[in-house]
Formats: structure tokens, C-alpha cells, sequence
């Protein structure tokens, strides 16, 4: 079973995961601190970590930085913060998504098998990833869309690849204009949104209701293209 270990310093949240996790295939380890999530991320080897950022002892972001130390384990924060700059830390210390309390068990569910997918040890992007007409060939480094050729510019075939070889992930704004245009961007999010317009533009994507990108408001965006023989999955826009 996939062992899960649930971080909350809340007894009927832990009580509630340990119920209905495991009825889903799921092995539950549970901590209510964050000194017992660091060791329990060593001693327990879960394969995920749900973690709420509001601890008795360590705020969790701390806890993400210390387990990133160390391990690569998947992290989804499950807090009732929901302040966008709570969010943005949260990621960029390496958390691998966020969910805002009170949440649903489907959402929880969906999130757990879409991050613990990305997670898989070897696993690599097709050659060719096909999200219904559009088509993006990651080893020639071509687009097409309806069978055409759909002409990108070298950024926004770099941020397209971004996206499409992170699906389903909350890419922050910072990661992305860091893993776009490089190590000295990070607060250009007008920039980054002037791409994005015109990336969707090219490929018919509409921000009002979007197949492809899913802007999250004051955080970043997520990939929700729906993969069609061999690539990703996926949902609303900048």
C-alpha cells in the first residue's frame, strides 16, 4: 500500500485521514509536530506527505524545507491559510501542491493520485505529448495544432515545455520565470502574463474558460490539458 503521512496538529483531521485513506488503498502514518513529521519522513519512508502549515512547534513551511533537505517525497499542504503569499512560499520550498481547507475527499483523492503519478521514480515525458488537436513534439521541438504548424517564438516554446512536462502541477510565478528565462527573474509577473496571453493565443486557449492553462490567481498556473495517447490530465484563467 501507498503510505501516506498525515501532518495536523488537529486530532479529528488526523482521525478523519486515518478513517478514509486507507479505504482507498492508502497506508496512513500520522504526526501531530513538526519535529515528528522531519523524523517520521525518515523513520516511517512514506510515499506522500499531507502536511498543515500551522504547527504547535514549526511553521511548515520550516517542516518542507527540512524534509527538502533530504527527500524528494511528494508534499501537499493542507491548511485553511489561504492568503496567495502563504500559497508562494509554500511552493517554493518545495511543496508539490496546495489545498485549502475545508476540502472535499474526491479533490484530496484526485490530488493524491495526480502528485504521487508525477512522483513515479524513472518515469519520463512521451516524445510526443497530444492533447486533443494540439500536438507538441518535445524531441524535434515542434507544434502543431489541427495538423498545423502552430510557430512559437524560443521563450514561449520554453514555457509551453514547461508546462506540458509539469502536468497538473501549480507552477509558481517565480519557478517559472526562473526555469524560462533564468536564475536572475523571479518578480516579472507582468512579463510572464504578457507570454502566457500570448502563448494561449497561439494555441486557442481561452482564459475564460480554458482547456489548456489554468491561471491560480496570484500564485501561478497549472497545465489541465486533457492527454490523449500517452502524456497528461486535466480544468478554469490570466
Amino acid at each position: 500500500m501507498t503510505r501516506v503521512l498525515v501532518v495536523d496538529d488537529e486530532p479529528q483531521i488526523r482521525r478523519a485521514l486515518r478513517a478514509s485513506l486507507p479505504t482507498h488503498g492508502y497506508e496512513v502514518v500520522t504526526a501531530g509536530t513538526g519535529e515528528e513529521a522531519v523524523t517520521l519522513a525518515v523513520d516511517a519512508a512514506p510515499d506522500l506527505v499531507l502536511l498543515d502549515l500551522g504547527l504547535p512547534d514549526l511553521d511548515g513551511t520550516e517542516v518542507i524545507r527540512r524534509i527538502r533537505a533530504f527527500s524528494d517525497v511528494p508534499i501537499i499542504v493542507l491548511s485553511v491559510r489561504d492568503r496567495q503569499s502563504d500559497k508562494v512560499e509554500a511552493l517554493d520550498a518545495g511543496a508539490d501542491d496546495y489545498v485549502t481547507k475545508p476540502f472535499g475527499m474526491e479533490e484530496l483523492l484526485a490530488r493524491l493520485r495526480a502528485t504521487l503519478r508525477r512522483a513515479q521514480p524513472g518515469e519520463t515525458a512521451p516524445a510526443v505529448q497530444r492533447f486533443g488537436a494540439l500536438e507538441v513534439d518535445l524531441a524535434r521541438r515542434l507544434v502543431r495544432l489541427g495538423g498545423r504548424i502552430v510557430h512559437l517564438t524560443r521563450t514561449e516554446y520554453a514555457l509551453l515545455e514547461a508546462f506540458v512536462t509539469n502536468p497538473g502541477k501549480l507552477l509558481t510565478h517565480q519557478w517559472l520565470l526562473q526555469r524560462v528565462w533564468g536564475r536572475g527573474y523571479g518578480e516579472e509577473r507582468e512579463y510572464l502574463r504578457v507570454y502566457v496571453r500570448a502563448l494561449r493565443k497561439k494555441l486557442g486557449d481561452d482564459a475564460a474558460a480554458p482547456a489548456l492553462i489554468l491561471t491560480e490567481p496570484g500564485v501561478g498556473y497549472r497545465w489541465i490539458g486533457e492527454a490523449s495517447s500517452g502524456g497528461v490530465s486535466g480544468q478554469r484563467g490570466t
